[in-house]
């Protein structure tokens, strides 16, 4: 083959390899976005967050500029939902790379999904939740409902740390807003689970409001990680959402909130929601 033609083909299997990669391809140039000024350095011990990170949202970068946002707070524990593995290894990548951030990675993929997160034809990318730990995490479960709704749905857990105390750290991604009949089933199945822990960080996007009948098995054994949010204060509970409804929740047994807020991102459709705890 001639010089030529070997260039020729070089590049025709990039371009092959990109077209397969679908919606997950990589970010571009690896350019850390500069953060904040008073950005933690390093993960911050007792710090939670829960994200549904929208897929399948696009925009150049947007990997890069989740890690950004994800910086800008440094958790220890972050739960994500609507995730393809792809985008989260590239998102972990770029915290270690980037912002000198290192985590350990469990996912919870409940389908596989080559529209959403690219991949091979004959082996499509997972889709559902992840949970990134600063502190390594053990005992890993994913269990998909047995009615997700209009789509598959499910919940994970891990054993990890948090403020030095070991704690079973759930995720979930709940039926869709116009589903609450299915919310109830699931809301039934994740708190048999939950109860079974006395210390336990529940993280997720519920896709409903506080007082939603089937939240009410959740509120029965936890709070929110607003002091200031429960079903009876619902309208005064902060959003998390583009649509300002909040449906992102960090539900807490054994632990205590110290802080709490709801970021904007311009990266998802969903707010950035991140607790500091403490031990109860």
């Amino acid at each position: 083959m001639t010089g030529t033609g070997a260039r020729w083909l070089v590049g025709a299997l990039i371009v092959a390899c990109v077209l397969l990669a679908g919606p997950s391809a990589p970010d571009g140039a690896y350019i850390a976005k500069p953060l904040p000024a008073d950005a933690p350095q390093e993960v911050v011990p007792n710090r939670v967050m829960t994200w549904n990170i929208c897929n399948p949202c696009k925009g150049n970068g947007r990997n890069i500029g989740r890690a950004a946002e994800i910086a800008t707070y440094a958790p220890q524990v972050i739960g994500l939902q609507e995730a393809c593995v792809g985008d989260v290894e590239r998102i972990r990548d770029h915290l270690r790379h980037l912002y000198g951030l290192v985590y350990h990675v469990e996912y919870g993929s409940v389908l596989r999904s080559w529209s959403r997160c690219g991949g091979l034809p004959w082996s499509p990318g997972g889709f559902g939740q992840a949970i990134l730990s600063a502190a390594p995490m053990t005992d890993p479960v994913n269990v998909e409902y047995p009615d997700g709704g209009s789509e598959d749905r499910g919940y994970m857990a891990v054993t990890t740390l948090v403020d030095g105390s070991p704690v079973r750290v759930f995720n979930t991604h709940l039926a869709q807003w116009s589903q609450a009949s299915v919310r109830a089933g699931q809301t039934g199945v994740l708190a048999k689970a939950v109860a079974r822990h006395d210390r336990t960080i529940v993280l997720g996007d519920f896709n409903a409001v506080p007082d939603a009948a089937e939240l009410a098995v959740m509120w029965g054994l936890a709070a929110d990680a607003d002091p200031g949010c429960d079903p009876s204060a619902a309208r005064t509970c902060e959003p998390t959402t583009d649509w300002r409804r909040k449906f992102d929740y960090i539900f807490l047994r054994g632990f205590t909130p110290l802080d709490h807020g709801a970021h904007l991102t311009p990266h998802s459709d969903h707010d950035l929601v991140r607790a500091d705890l403490r031990p109860a």
